[in-house]
C-alpha cells in the first residue's frame, strides 16, 4: 500500500505524469494532461460545497464518485464534447495509476457520464491529382525561395504521403531509420504512445529519402548524417522543430497553389489521410490500414473504408444514365 494514502492532488498528477515519462509522449501531450487534470481538480472544491482548497492542499481522499461527478458537469458545460471525452480518459488513466500505487482502493470515473464522439472523419486533399500536383511544384527549385532546399522539402512530403507518419513521428526519425536490404527498404517509426511500428517504401521513396541526404551531406558535411543524427534539420542542420515542420508544409502547399484544396485544419495530417484513403481506395484492408498507420484501434481504420465507399457511390450516382431511368415506366 501508499504510505501517503491522503496525500494532495497536486503531489499525485506530479507523480503521474513522472511514471507516463517512460511512454515517452510528447510536451504537447504532457500539458494536455496537466491541463485537464488541473482543471478539474479545481473544480473539485465548488462542487462538493466545501472550502475552496487549492489543489496542493485538496486530499486525493476527497474524490468520492459524487465529487468527480458533480466536478465533471461544471467541467462540462462551457466546454465541447471531445474535451469532455478526453479529459475523462485522462482522470480514468490517471486513477488506474493510484489504484495501481494502492494510494486508493478504487477508481470512480466509471460513475462519472462521459459523451459518446464520433470518430474524426478523415480529411485527405482534395482533387484526384492533388498530390502529383504538389510533388512536381516542390520538386522545382524556385528563385523565390531564400535557399531553396527541395531535396529535405520532398522527404518530408514522401513520409507523409507514401508512409502515413504523423508530425511527431517525423519529427523522431534518426538518420537509421530508414533501413533494411534493397528492395526491403522500410522505415522504423517510433509511434503514438511508444508503439514501434514498421513501414515498407518503395524504391522511388527510397531514392527521394537517398537524394536527401546526399543533399546534406553537401550542405554539412557527413557528419551531419550519422546514424543516431535527426532525419529531419532545417536550413541550418539542426533538428527541424514542431513549428518549422508546419511552416514547411504549409509552404510546399502555397508553392503548388493548392491551399484551397487542404482541408480546415488538417496541415501534415492531410498528408497522412490522403495516404490511407489512397491505401482504400486500391483495396487494403482496415487491418492493414491500421498496421500502417499505427492506430490503436481497428475502428479508426475502418473510417477510410466508410469514406471510399461513399466515394464509389457518389461517384454512381453523378452517372447521367441514372437520371434516364427516373423517367421511365415499362409498359
Amino acid at each position: 500500500m501508499h504510505d501517503k494514502p491522503d496525500e494532495s492532488v497536486e503531489a499525485l498528477i506530479e507523480e503521474f505524469l513522472t511514471a507516463r515519462a517512460t511512454r515517452k509522449p510528447s510536451p504537447h501531450t504532457v500539458a494536455a494532461y496537466r491541463r485537464d487534470l488541473t482543471i478539474v481538480a479545481g473544480l473539485v472544491d465548488e462542487a462538493d460545497d466545501a472550502t475552496p482548497l487549492p489543489p496542493d492542499r485538496l486530499p486525493i481522499s476527497a474524490l468520492s464518485p459524487r465529487v468527480m461527478r458533480a466536478a465533471f458537469a461544471r467541467f462540462a458545460t462551457p466546454r465541447s464534447a471531445a474535451s469532455v471525452h478526453r479529459a475523462w480518459s485522462t482522470w480514468n488513466s490517471f486513477f488506474t495509476f493510484l489504484v495501481a500505487e494502492g494510494v486508493v482502493p478504487g477508481n470512480p470515473m466509471p460513475a462519472v457520464g462521459r459523451p459518446r464522439t464520433p470518430l474524426p472523419r478523415p480529411k485527405p486533399l482534395r482533387g484526384e491529382d492533388t498530390p502529383e500536383e504538389l510533388l512536381a511544384a516542390v520538386a522545382r527549385s524556385e528563385g523565390r525561395q531564400r535557399d531553396p532546399w527541395p531535396e529535405r522539402d520532398l522527404a518530408v512530403l514522401a513520409l507523409a504521403l507514401c508512409a502515413g507518419l504523423r508530425l511527431s513521428e517525423l519529427l523522431a526519425l534518426r538518420v537509421s531509420s530508414v533501413a533494411g536490404r534493397d528492395g526491403e527498404r522500410r522505415v522504423d517509426v517510433a509511434g503514438k504512445g511508444g508503439r514501434p511500428r514498421t513501414v515498407p517504401i518503395e524504391d522511388a521513396v527510397d531514392r527521394v529519402l537517398a537524394s536527401y541526404l546526399d543533399s546534406r551531406r553537401h550542405r554539412f558535411g557527413s557528419r551531419s548524417v550519422r546514424p543516431d543524427s535527426p532525419f529531419l534539420v532545417d536550413r541550418r542542420g539542426e533538428a527541424l522543430r514542431r513549428g518549422g515542420l508546419q511552416y514547411l508544409v504549409e509552404s510546399c502547399y502555397r508553392r503548388a497553389g493548392i491551399g484551397d484544396r487542404v482541408p480546415r485544419g488538417a496541415r501534415l495530417h492531410a498528408l497522412r489521410h490522403t495516404f490511407a484513403t489512397r491505401l482504400a481506395e486500391d483495396g487494403a484492408s482496415a487491418a492493414e490500414i491500421m498496421r500502417l498507420l499505427g492506430h490503436a484501434s481497428l475502428a479508426s481504420s475502418q473510417t477510410y473504408i466508410e469514406v471510399t465507399a461513399g466515394q464509389q457511390r457518389a461517384a454512381v450516382a453523378a452517372n447521367r444514365t441514372n437520371r434516364a431511368f427516373a423517367g421511365l415506366s415499362v409498359r
